[in-house]
C-alpha cells in the first residue's frame, strides 16, 4: 500500500474593506504534493474565484481565462483531486482549493501519473467558504500557509499546574475543615455520632446502579444526538462552574471582615457582597459559553 500523508494548514482568507477584515480557515492538504511556506511572510496572496456550482471534472465547465492567476475553488465530484488540479493548471489557476460537504478525508490519490501537476491543491469544508462570503464579501484575497508544529507545547505545563495546585489546595483546605471540626466535637459520644451520619451519606447499591444508567444513557444520547446534547451538557457545565466559584470565593470572603452589609429578601437577610459575588461568577460562566470558540 502507498504512505498516506495528510497535513493541516491554514487558509488565509482577507476582504476588500478597509482596514481589510482577515479570517483563518482549517485546510487538509498533502505535503508529498506540494509544500506549503510556514508563515504568512512567504506567502502569496491570490484572488478567489468562487465556482462552486461545478465539480471541475471537464475543462469545458469553466469559461476560457477566467481562473487565470487566480485561486479557484470548486465542489468535490466523481473524479480525483488530481485531476482537477491538472484542470485548473490547463487554464492557468495558480491555487486549487476543494470544497466539501462530507467530512474531511486526506488527499491519498496516485501522484505518479501527474507529475506535471505543480499548484497548491487543498481540502477544506463548505461550510467555511459560505462563511467566508457572508464575513469577507465577494471580493476575497486567500494563502495558503502550514506553521510547524511545536517541538514542546508550553499550555500543557499550565494545566498541570493548575490540576496540581487544584487538588493540593482542595485536600488542604479540606484538611482544615476536617481538623476544625474534630476539635469542635468535645466528646467521643458526638464524634461517633458524626462518623454513623458520614456513612449515611455514602452510596448504595441501588444509587451505583442509577449512576451508571444515567451515565450509559448520556453518551448514547450524545452519540446520536449530539448536535443539540452538547448545548445541554455546556449548560450543565456552566452551571457547575459557576456554582463550584462561588462557594470557593465565598468561603474566602467570609473571612474578610468587611462589607458585611445585608439586606432583606424573601424572609432572609442576604449579604450585599455575596450577592456580588453571585453575579461575578454567573457573568464569568457565561462569558466562557460565549466566547469559548473564539481564536482570540
Amino acid at each position: 500500500l502507498s504512505q498516506v500523508t495528510a497535513d493541516e494548514g491554514i487558509l488565509h482568507a482577507s476582504g476588500s474593506g478597509v482596514p481589510p477584515v482577515t479570517k483563518d480557515y482549517c485546510i487538509i492538504y498533502n505535503s508529498n504534493w506540494v509544500s506549503l511556506p510556514k508563515s504568512l511572510d512567504n506567502a502569496t496572496f491570490r484572488t478567489l474565484e468562487n465556482l462552486t456550482s461545478t465539480v471541475l471534472c471537464s475543462s469545458s465547465e469553466v469559461p476560457s481565462g477566467l481562473v487565470k492567476d487566480k485561486a479557484v475553488v470548486v465542489m468535490r465530484g466523481n473524479c480525483t483531486f488530481l485531476e482537477k488540479a491538472r484542470i485548473a493548471q490547463s487554464l492557468g489557476a495558480k491555487m486549487l482549493l476543494i470544497a466539501s460537504k462530507p467530512r474531511l478525508s486526506p488527499l491519498s490519490d496516485n501522484k505518479t501519473d501527474f507529475e506535471d501537476v505543480t499548484l497548491p491543491v487543498a481540502l477544506m469544508r463548505y461550510n467555511d467558504i459560505v462563511d467566508m462570503q457572508l464575513t469577507l464579501g465577494n471580493e476575497v484575497n486567500v494563502t495558503l500557509y502550514s506553521p510547524p508544529l511545536p517541538e514542546f507545547d508550553c499550555s500543557m505545563v499550565v494545566i498541570f499546574l493548575i490540576a496540581v495546585f487544584t487538588v493540593a489546595l482542595g485536600g488542604y483546605w479540606s484538611g482544615v475543615a476536617e481538623l476544625e471540626n474534630l476539635k469542635a466535637i468535645a466528646s467521643p459520644g458526638e464524634r461517633e455520632t458524626r462518623r454513623k451520619k458520614e456513612e449515611n451519606v455514602t452510596f448504595t447499591p441501588v444509587t451505583v446502579i442509577l449512576f451508571v444508567i444515567i451515565c450509559c444513557v448520556m453518551l448514547v444520547l450524545l452519540y446520536f444526538f449530539y448536535k443539540w446534547l452538547v448545548y445541554v451538557i455546556i449548560s450543565v457545565f456552566c452551571l457547575a462552574s459557576a456554582m463550584s466559584l462561588y462557594n470557593c470565593l465565598a468561603a474566602l470572603i467570609g473571612e474578610i471582615p468587611f462589607g458585611r452589609c445585608r439586606i432583606a429578601c424573601c424572609n432572609k437577610n442576604i449579604e450585599v457582597r455575596l450577592i456580588f459575588l453571585a453575579v461575578f461568577c454567573i457573568a464569568a460562566a457565561v462569558v466562557w459559553a460565549v466566547f469559548r470558540n473564539e481564536d482570540r
